[in-house]
C-alpha cells in the first residue's frame, strides 16, 4: 500500500498522508459512480440544492480548522486561507440558488409549436483541480456538477491531497454514497481516469496537461471544460494613480507568493510614468513580511514546495543571463521560501516573458505609447485576465484591445455575480461560473409538443 505524504512548506515538517489510489482501483470507482448517478438525478434539482445546504452548516463549523489545513499544507498565509473558506461559506446558500435557476427548463412557443429545453445530468464528471486554492477550486467545480445531478470524481493535486480531501468528506456527511469519490495520486492517475468511462472532465491547471486532456477527451466525445494558465498584464496609462497602480501591483502579483492564475506577472507602464512607478513598487515590496504562514503578522509564505521554488529561480537565473536587470529580491532563503522579486529589462527572447510564472516575481516593462502597451500585453499565449489603471475612458479604450478573458479597470478582475470566469487562447476551453458557465455541467435536452396538424 503506497501513501502520498504531504509536506508543510513552511517548516517541512509532515502534516499527514493518503493512500494512493491504484490504476486497478480506477475502474470500480467509475463503476460505483455510473451506478448510484440515476438515483442521485431521480432526487432533481430542488432535493440536491436541499441536501447541499446541510453540506453548507458543517463546512462553516469546520471552517477554521480548514482554513489552517490549508495554511500547514501549502503555506499560503492563515489570513488568505481564512479568507478562501470563508468566502464559500458566505455566498453558499447564493451559489446554490444561482446553479438552481440557470438549470431550470426553457420555455419556447413557435406557434403551435412549444419546446421545453431541460438541463439533464450528463452522467460521471471528473473534478481534476490545482494545489494553490485547495478548497476554492475543488468547491467551484464540484457544487455545479452535483446540482446538475452528475456524480463526481474529485482528483485533487497530489500537492495538497488532504485538504481537499477534507473539503470533499465535509460534503461527503450529508451526500449518498460514492456521489462523490476522491482519488488520490499523480499525473499517471489524473490520466487514467481521463482515459476511463467518464462522461466529462472539469479541469483547472497548466495549459499543458489541459492539451493532454483534449488529446485524449475526443476518442469518446466526453465533454470537457478547462481553466488554464495564466500570465497576466497591468497596463498604468497616462493620468493614473501610480501610488494605487504599485499597491494593486505588488498585493496581486505576491499573494498566495505568487502562485495565483491572475497574479499580476507583468507591469507595462509609460516611459514618463516608470520612475515613480517602480520606486513605488521597490519600496512596497521590500517592507513585505515573509513568514511562516501560520504567523498572522506574515504577507509572503513560502512557496507551495521546493520544486516549485527551484522552477521559479531558473526562470529568474535564466532572465538575467540573458539581460534582465533585478531590482529587489531575486534570491533564496531558507526552505521553500525566497525574496519576493521585481524584474526589468524582460523581453520577449527570454522564457521568463512566455511562461506563467506562478512564484513572487514581477516583470516591469516600459513602453512609449499606449498602442505599445497593447502590443505587449497582447504578444503572449495566455489571455486570462488584464487590469489597466488610468482614467476610465482610456482604460476602457484600451480594455476592449486586449485579448484576456477578464479586464479589470482601476482594480481586480473578479466580476460581479453572474458573470463568468474565462479566459481564451491558452487560458481557457469553455468557462465556469455565470448561468451559461453552470449549464456547461448539463446536458440540453428538446422535448417539443404540437397542437393541431402536423
Amino acid at each position: 500500500m503506497r501513501t502520498l505524504k504531504s509536506y508543510d512548506p513552511a517548516t517541512r515538517e509532515i502534516v499527514g498522508s493518503m493512500q494512493i489510489t491504484t490504476h486497478a482501483e480506477i475502474e470500480n470507482i467509475v463503476a460505483r459512480a455510473k451506478y448510484c448517478q440515476p438515483q442521485w438525478a431521480d432526487l432533481g434539482v430542488n432535493a440536491r440544492r436541499d441536501i447541499l445546504t446541510r453540506a453548507s452548516i458543517h463546512l462553516s463549523e469546520q471552517a477554521v480548522d480548514l482554513a489552517h489545513l490549508i495554511t500547514r499544507e501549502m503555506g499560503k498565509p492563515l489570513r488568505e486561507s481564512l479568507s478562501e473558506v470563508g468566502v464559500i461559506v458566505d455566498n453558499f446558500a447564493a451559489d446554490l440558488s444561482e446553479i438552481s435557476k440557470a438549470l431550470e427548463p426553457d420555455q419556447y412557443q413557435d406557434g403551435n409549436v412549444r419546446s421545453t429545453v431541460y438541463h439533464d445530468p450528463i452522467g460521471v464528471c471528473a473534478c481534476i483541480t490545482p494545489w494553490n486554492y485547495p478548497v476554492a477550486i475543488p468547491h467551484w467545480l464540484i457544487l455545479p456538477a452535483l446540482v446538475a445531478g452528475n456524480t463526481v470524481l474529485l482528483k485533487p493535486s497530489e500537492k495538497t491531497p488532504l485538504t481537499s480531501n477534507a473539503y470533499a468528506r465535509i460534503l461527503q456527511e450529508v451526500l449518498p454514497p460514492s456521489v462523490l469519490q476522491v482519488v488520490c495520486g499523480g499525473g499517471s492517475i489524473g490520466q487514467a481516469i481521463v482515459n476511463s468511462s467518464i462522461d466529462m472532465i472539469a479541469f483547472v491547471g497548466s495549459s499543458e496537461v489541459g492539451k493532454q486532456i483534449l488529446r485524449c477527451a475526443p476518442k469518446d466525445f466526453k465533454r470537457v471544460i478547462l481553466e488554464l494558465g495564466g500570465s497576466d498584464s497591468l497596463i498604468v496609462l497616462h493620468e493614473a494613480d501610480v501610488t494605487a497602480a504599485a499597491t494593486f501591483a505588488v498585493r496581486n502579483g505576491f499573494r498566495n507568493a505568487g502562485q495565483i492564475c491572475i497574479s499580476m506577472e507583468h507591469v507595462i507602464v509609460l516611459r514618463d510614468l516608470a520612475p515613480r512607478l517602480i520606486a513605488r513598487m521597490v519600496e512596497e515590496t521590500e517592507s513585505l513580511v515573509i513568514g511562516n504562514g501560520m504567523d498572522l503578522k506574515t504577507q509572503l509564505g513560502p512557496l507551495v514546495d521546493l520544486e516549485q521554488r527551484d522552477r521559479v529561480m531558473r526562470l529568474i537565473k535564466d532572465a538575467v543571463s540573458h539581460g534582465a536587470r533585478v531590482l529587489c529580491g531575486g534570491v533564496v532563503l531558507e526552505g521553500c521560501f525566497m525574496k519576493p522579486t521585481i524584474l526589468t529589462d524582460v523581453s520577449s527572447d527570454m522564457e521568463i516573458f512566455h511562461e506563467e510564472i506562478l512564484g513572487p516575481v514581477i516583470c516591469v516593462h516600459i513602453v512609449d505609447s499606449e498602442e505599445d502597451a497593447v502590443c505587449f500585453a497582447n504578444d503572449s499565449r495566455y489571455a486570462l485576465g488584464a487590469v489597466v489603471f488610468g482614467p476610465e475612458d482610456s482604460a476602457k479604450r484600451v480594455a476592449r484591445k486586449l485579448k484576456a478573458g477578464m479586464v479589470g479597470i482601476n482594480g481586480a478582475v473578479r466580476g460581479a455575480r453572474g458573470t463568468p470566469w474565462v479566459g481564451a487562447q491558452y487560458s481557457g476551453y469553455g468557462f465556469y461560473g455565470s448561468s451559461d458557465g453552470h449549464r456547461q455541467f448539463s446536458q440540453a435536452r428538446v422535448v417539443t409538443t404540437r397542437t393541431g396538424a402536423f
